[in-house]
């Protein structure tokens, strides 16, 4: 298996090709990831600025959003006198 790297260097695209388990590569670290609708994304390296850019992708976290209201349960109400 392989994957590819590509960035812009001088001026200049770069496309690198690397084997996925190589003892060369010790670690590898996703960045960002991007929404895509095709696999073959080959179509990229002829675009030129924002038209060679892939829509970032944004994960969904669990938490509450930050205007909800926290509710407590009946049982840690202070009890009224």
């Amino acid at each position: 298996e392989t994957f590819s790297v590509r960035r812009t260097s001088f001026g200049e695209g770069v496309e690198r090709t690397f084997m996925l388990h190589s003892p060369l590569i010790e670690k590898l670290m996703v960045v960002r990831r991007g929404e895509v609708r095709r696999a073959k994304l080959y179509y990229l390296r002829k675009k030129v600025g924002k038209g060679g850019r892939i829509q970032e992708r944004v994960e969904e976290t669990n938490t509450p959003a930050s205007g909800a209201a926290r509710v407590r349960p009946a049982a840690e109400a202070p009890a009224q006198a």
